[in-house]
């Protein structure tokens, strides 16, 4: 298992961007973002092999969103443009097993969660 610290969220201004951060305390295989809204269920937004080369991304985020691995293997970013107002939630990290190493949209597959940090996009 590994720690996770999520960063970089904060409030902005619809159309305007920002970048999470997730750094991990040691080797995770592939990681991904969550989040979760007020009365909403959570919901998957990008995920992203170990080695960085497959990336996923759900609908409402597609084209808008970037997940990248860091130079580490344990560090993860999401770089967010155009956000909208629905993009307000509570952004998790999450880290899959250092042996698994395939990107997947289901948390269950996920075994290590950050605190989240919180994005607030004002309309």
């Amino acid at each position: 298992q590994v720690q996770l610290v999520e960063s970089g969220g904060g409030l902005v201004q619809a159309g305007g961007s920002l970048r999470l951060s997730c750094a991990a305390s040691g080797r995770a295989g592939a990681m991904g973002w969550f989040r979760l809204a007020p009365g909403r269920e959570r919901e998957f937004v990008a995920a992203i092999s170990w080695g960085g080369r497959h990336t996923l991304y759900a609908d409402s985020v597609k084209g808008r969103f970037t997940i990248f691995r860091g130079n580490s293997a344990s560090t993860m970013s999401l770089h967010m443009d155009n956000l909208k107002a629905e993009d307000t939630a509570v952004y998790y990290c999450a880290a899959r097993p250092q042996s698994q190493s395939i990107a997947t949209m289901r948390p269950e597959a996920y075994i290590d969660w950050g605190q989240g940090t919180q994005v607030t996009v004002s309309s």
